[in-house]
């Protein structure tokens, strides 16, 4: 009987503390991966800290629009960060360094139902380049170290078609700064191959339905009839909406049911922040992104 009064009083005591605990946030720090530029990252997920500030009472919530991939994976490392979309890589990454850093609490779900997206190989129509296999010799452009779709997929993926590693089949490769200033780089003839995340459905004309391509597209930044894809990766696992495992249990409970809603609560604020046409956050847990962690392990490490 004194045990399991004992064992109640602990019980309670935890979920006390719990309550305290998830009542102690008053900054809640949202990190954004580079990709566009600072502005118009500040400005679609703008609608995302309001909407957190007024569910929650938070006092402030921070957006951390980082220079690169980096920078979110150091604040989520270093737990200056509380809350971040990473892609497949920048997960895997995290997760090699310290795989109890962060929890993966739910995915996208694109308008064809599959929780996943591809690598494309971009190029002019006027470069004459038609297939990979054509750019042989050619200036390949990378997004970013921690891109899984910018760099971890094409740099594993690409040489299955040609034969030969990208540093030896290209004359040149290089980073750009993110994905949208890799597409740009191609249009200014920087080089003459970009690798970027892509839907892969709909229109080439709208730039499909969602990513990088879709977004600068929609800005007017670039004419899809100038380009042409010359090269698609196998299906990537969509990245992973992540929090910080040390906020426990209870806020990554809140944030799931949060995120679940928010499609139906402001779809425009879904679509702002996901940069495209998705249907609605699902579900996801570390083990969907094993591929994607060997991957990086045997490729390029954390």
């Amino acid at each position: 009987m004194f045990k399991k009064t004992l064992l109640g009083a602990v019980s309670v005591i935890a979920m006390a503390v719990g309550a305290a605990q998830a009542e102690d946030i008053k900054e809640f720090r949202v990190g954004i991966l580079g990709g566009e530029n600072e502005a118009d990252r500040l400005r679609n997920y703008q609608c995302l800290a309001d909407h957190l500030k007024e569910t929650f009472g938070f006092e402030k919530v921070s957006l951390f629009p980082a220079a690169d991939y980096d920078g979110v994976i150091q604040g989520l490392l270093g737990g200056t960060l509380d809350f971040a979309e990473l892609g497949a890589s920048g997960y895997a990454n995290v997760f090699i360094k310290d795989e109890k850093a962060v929890t993966p609490i739910l995915t996208t779900k694109q308008t064809d139902g599959s929780t996943g997206y591809y690598s494309i190989g971009l190029a002019l129509k006027s470069s004459g380049i038609k297939t990979i296999e054509d750019a042989k010799g050619k200036r390949l452009g990378y997004a970013d170290p921690d891109s899984t779709s910018g760099y971890l997929i094409p740099l594993t993926q690409i040489p299955k078609t040609t034969g030969v590693p990208n540093d030896q089949f290209f004359a040149a490769t290089q980073f750009n700064g993110g994905h949208e200033n890799n597409i740009l780089a191609v249009r200014d003839g920087k080089v003459d191959v970009a690798v970027d995340d892509s839907s892969g459905i709909g229109d080439f004309k709208d730039g499909f339905t969602s990513g990088t391509f879709h977004k600068v597209v929609a800005k007017g930044s670039v004419d899809p009839n100038d380009f042409v894809e010359v090269w698609r990766s196998g299906l990537i696992p969509n990245g992973p909406l992540v929090v910080r495992t040390a906020l426990g249990d209870e806020w990554k409970t809140k944030l799931t049911d949060f995120f679940t809603k928010l499609p139906e609560t402001d779809q425009a604020c879904f679509t702002a922040i996901e940069g495209g046409d998705f249907t609605s956050y699902v579900p996801v847990t570390p083990e969907f992104y094993n591929v994607i962690i060997e991957t990086r392990r045997a490729a390029i490490g954390g």
